[in-house]
């Protein structure tokens, strides 16, 4: 029985087989394709799929072609979509590309700031303003290694673990769609205690019985995930509560970019501010504000001065400097919070051109990232995961 004290948090995660991430998969091949041949591109890249049909829309300017179409099908065929069992063929589907340039009224404040446009600053890294307004969080607490929330963490490593066993053989009658799902226990300190419930719905083939589904899955996915101290004999497991998942995919049901957003980030532990980052380039601070504001709370948390931190940035469209910015350390804090916001304002630059520059943002790194969660990706060593801020943020609040 749950302690009175204690509570759940549930987080869920996606295949790379599910259709949102196909699309999300799709998005972000075709942007790293054309910062390949054209760093300095604008793209706002839009995918949706349904049964048989993909459909690639969106504004991109570029001083390159790419074959979309040729894109499309080859992320569709590497995801596991081959054939008339999987329920959608990379090979056979229809790809319909609906492109156009970027808005010249976007493109202005975009390429010339408002404060380069004004005569506030001939800076170079002043030049680019934010692509759009709005509002981004970063997160990061001690719960696991890579300093991620410890429902996500888990619920992304089976998700992970699914494709696997699938690609390498281990379950050959499993099929691309699936998704995790993980509560985990907390005490009334906030620490995770147990396991309570794991939910793991996957496509399978239709000769495959529920019951050597729910043996397998329970042996090669998830048992190999779950930390042994965590798990106890009252852990509820649910495989397949449907009873069956032989249609999925795109035939199962459409797919949209950044549809996903929550399983990109926190798995809902951590605050969101609403933007996609698939298919769109670093200007878009929907993207690399978000990207900049995990890897400070990462340093903060990394550096020992939080045992949780979330960081709010926002930013209006054209302008290069952040319009706020937000320190949360939910009482975990080892400095005061406005020490904290003052530290991170002397060692981390926030204009969008700055941001690009020291996360190295403008090359093909996107599709690793579009599947199995943005952050806490250390297995890719992607440069907001990285923690070399941490003796510059100690030096800032002595």
């Amino acid at each position: 029985m749950q302690n009175k004290n204690h509570y759940l948090f549930t987080s869920e995660s996606v295949t790379e087989g599910h259709p949102d991430k196909v699309c999300d998969q799709i998005s972000d091949a075709v942007l790293d394709a054309i910062l390949e041949l054209d760093p300095g591109a604008h793209v706002a890249c839009e995918t949706t799929v349904t049964t048989g049909y993909v459909s690639v829309m969106g504004e991109i300017t570029a001083d390159c072609y790419v074959d979309i179409p040729k894109i499309a099908r080859d992320v569709i065929i590497n995801i596991g979509y081959d054939s008339h069992e999987a329920s959608f063929d990379g090979n056979t589907c229809a790809v319909v590309t609906s492109i156009d340039e970027q808005s010249p009224d976007i493109a202005m404040g975009v390429n010339q700031s408002n404060e380069v446009q004004n005569g506030l600053s001939d800076s170079e890294i002043d030049m680019i303003g934010a692509g759009d307004q709005g509002m981004m969080f970063g997160f990061a607490c001690d719960e696991t290694e890579e300093l991620m929330p410890l429902p996500i963490s888990l619920a992304h490593k089976m998700a992970k673990k699914l494709t696997e066993v699938r690609k390498n053989g281990t379950v050959p009658y499993l099929q691309p769609d699936g998704k995790t799902q993980v509560t985990v226990e907390y005490d009334e300190n906030g620490t995770p205690v147990r396991i309570d419930t794991v939910v793991v719905s996957t496509q399978h083939s239709a000769s495959a019985s529920l019951k050597q589904i729910r043996e397998d899955v329970i042996k090669y996915v998830i048992m190999p995930t779950l930390p042994e101290k965590l798990v106890d004999s009252e852990l509820k497991i649910f495989v397949n509560p449907t009873g069956r998942f032989v249609i999925g995919g795109p035939q199962g049901d459409s797919g949209l970019t950044g549809r996903k957003i929550i399983v990109d980030t926190y798995g809902g532990y951590s605050r969101h501010g609403g933007g996609a980052f698939s298919g769109k380039d670093p200007t878009k601070v929907d993207r690399s504000g978000a990207y900049m504001a995990r890897y400070i709370a990462k340093n903060i948390v990394a550096a020992g001065l939080a045992k949780k931190c979330e960081i709010q940035l926002a930013y209006a469209i054209g302008v290069a400097h952040p319009v706020s910015i937000f320190v949360d350390t939910f009482g975990t804090g080892k400095v005061a919070e406005s020490v904290l916001s003052e530290a991170v304002g002397k060692v981390f630059d926030l204009r969008p051109a700055a941001i690009i520059r020291d996360l190295d943002l403008r090359r093909p790194i996107y599709r690793q990232v579009a599947a199995y969660g943005h952050m806490g990706r250390t297995d890719l060593n992607v440069p907001w995961e990285k923690t070399d801020r941490v003796q510059a943020l100690l030096d800032a609040v002595k």
